[in-house]
C-alpha cells in the first residue's frame, strides 16, 4: 500500500452520510431532532423491508441515516467508543449546548477516553451510541508542548 492515489480521489467534494441501524426509530429520530436539533431531511418505510430516516441539517455536507428493519436487530452500541464528536468553539455556544440537552433530563456519561471529558461532555443516544459536545476546534490548533515534541522538519 504505498502507491499514491490521492490525486485521482474527489472525497473532498464529497457529501458524507452516516448510517446504521436501529431497532428504535422513532426514538432515535426524536433524539437527534428535539435533543440535538437535526432537521428531518427525508424518511422511508418499506424500502425492500428497511424503514429509515435521514436528519441533518440542509446547509451542510454530512447527514446521519438510521435504519430498522424487523428480520435484522441492530441491538445496542457494541462499545462505548462509538462516538460522533462536534467540536464547538464557542464556550458560550458550548454551554448553551449542554444546557438545551440537559433540559431534557439527560446526564453526562463519563467517557472511555478521558481525553472526551477534560473539554467536553458525552451523551448516550436511545441506541447506547455517543455523541460528544466539545468545546474546542477541528483541526485543533497545535500547542507549543505538542510542537516541541516533533522533529524540526515536520513544523
Amino acid at each position: 500500500m504505498t502507491a499514491d492515489h490521492s490525486s485521482s480521489l474527489r472525497l473532498t467534494q464529497a457529501d458524507l452520510r452516516i448510517a446504521r441501524p436501529t431497532d428504535q426509530l422513532d426514538r432515535v429520530i426524536d433524539f437527534y431532532s428535539q435533543v440535538l436539533g437535526f432537521v428531518l431531511l427525508g424518511r422511508f418505510q418499506d424500502h425492500d423491508g428497511f424503514d429509515g430516516a435521514m436528519l441533518g441539517h440542509a446547509d451542510l455536507q454530512y447527514h446521519l441515516e438510521f435504519t430498522a428493519n424487523l428480520d435484522h436487530p441492530a441491538g445496542r452500541a457494541p462499545s462505548p467508543e462509538h462516538l460522533l464528536v462536534f467540536y464547538l468553539p464557542s464556550r458560550a455556544d458550548w454551554q448553551r449546548t449542554i444546557d438545551h440537552i440537559e433540559s431534557f433530563g439527560l446526564a453526562a456519561v463519563e467517557s472511555l477516553n478521558p481525553y472526551w471529558d477534560r473539554q467536553g461532555r458525552t451523551y448516550e443516544d436511545p441506541d447506547g451510541y455517543r455523541i460528544v459536545i466539545q468545546n474546542g476546534c477541528w483541526p485543533p490548533k497545535p500547542s507549543t508542548d505538542l510542537l516541541d515534541d516533533l522533529p524540526a522538519d515536520q513544523i
